[in-house]
Formats: structure tokens, sequence, C-alpha cells
């Protein structure tokens, strides 16, 4: 079973945590608080699914450092920054980072409400391309060596007799081969292939290629 996602809170204000716990709670979100960034970053938390509500100023570790520490580690979690000042190239410096959102203290309910879904909803989707990702390179590392120079003459747009006279192989061991390719690829067409290949970026020294 997946996990259930997960609203995080980091926010060096107890009233302001627990204010954010009822409200998420009320919305039927799973929360969990945290006191501080270090705490956050040492916790099994930054890896699970959800999205992450943080305070811009936070003593020590700032809201912006955890921001990069997340991005250093490859963290797909999307951040909806809450800031007491409405401080313009801050909040710019944030959204250009990658932030989802920058909501100034008192905001309204429906504003996070609207942020924190649509943040649910990129990581649900970063985390579903990541696990497609990880499968199409799983089956790319699957192949022979000798079935990914078949799969490259293939991608390069040649045919049977053409891989079979550039390796020295005849075109009937060509043909096996690409079969297993096109089943260890779990491709059903050669289109279908061509973008598995593309997602894999194994298609750039193709299109690099001189005319």
């Amino acid at each position: 079973m997946s996990e259930v996602a997960t609203v995080i809170v980091v926010d060096d204000d107890a009233s302001v945590r627990e204010s954010l716990r009822a409200l998420l709670t009320s919305l039927g979100h799973s929360v969990q608080i945290f006191a501080d960034a270090q705490t956050f970053l040492e916790s099994k938390y930054r890896d699970r699914p959800g999205c992450l509500i943080l305070d811009v100023e936070l003593p020590g570790v700032s809201g912006l450092d955890v921001q990069r520490r997340l991005a250093e580690l490859g963290s797909v979690l999307p951040i909806i920054f809450l800031t007491g000042q409405g401080d313009i190239p801050m909040s710019v410096r944030a959204i250009k980072a990658g932030a989802m959102e920058f909501l100034t203290k008192p905001f309204k309910a429906e504003q996070l409400a609207v942020a924190i879904r649509a943040a649910l909803t990129a990581d649900h989707a970063a985390r579903s391309e990541r696990a497609e990702l990880a499968e199409l390179r799983r089956r790319y590392d699957s192949l022979t060596p000798r079935e990914r120079e078949v799969m490259d003459g293939v991608l390069a747009g040649m045919l049977n007799k053409q891989i079979a006279a550039e390796l020295g192989k005849t075109e009937g061991t060509v043909k096996e081969q690409r079969a297993h390719v096109m089943s260890k690829m779990q491709a059903g067409s050669l289109p279908e292939l061509v973008g598995f290949a593309t997602r894999l970026g194994l298609m750039e020294r193709f299109l690099a290629r001189p005319k």
C-alpha cells in the first residue's frame, strides 16, 4: 500500500503550530508538527509523500536554508512558505528556487487549503514520474550489451539488415534480439520504445548527430 500523504508543519511559534494542526486536521489531512528545522531534516518525514508548510524566519536554520538543503538531498517535497513579513525579494527567491507558494501571515484558511491541494497534487505527480523512470531504467538495465546495440540501431532509424551489417550479425539474429528489446522494455510499438528512450535521455545522442 502507498503511504498516506502528510502535511508537515515547521514553525517555532507554538500557537501557530497548534492552530495549523487544528485547521489541517479539520480539512482531513494527516499532520506532523516540528518546532525547528533541524529536527525535521533529521526525521523520516523529509522523504515521505506530502508537502511542507515552512516558516521563513526560523531561528538557526532558516526556512530558505531548509529549502536549499532539501534540494541538495534531491527531495521533491513541495514547500509552502509562511512569513510574518511581506518581503518581496525573499518571496521571489523562494519561488525561483521551486516553492509552491509564499503566504504572508495572517492568511485566509482557504488560501492555505488551495495551496496544499496544489502541493499534494504536484508531489504525487513528481513521485509517480520518479517511480516510472526508475522502472524504465530497470528495464533498460536488464538488456544485454548486444541488445542495447540493437536498440541503438533501432532508435537511429536503421533497418534490421543495416543493424546486422554494422554489428556483423545475421538479419535473423538481429530480428530476434530486437524482439527481446521490445519485450524487456515492454514497448508495444516503435513509437512507444522511442518515447521510453526519450524519457531515459537516450535519444539525445542521436538528435545531436550532424545531418
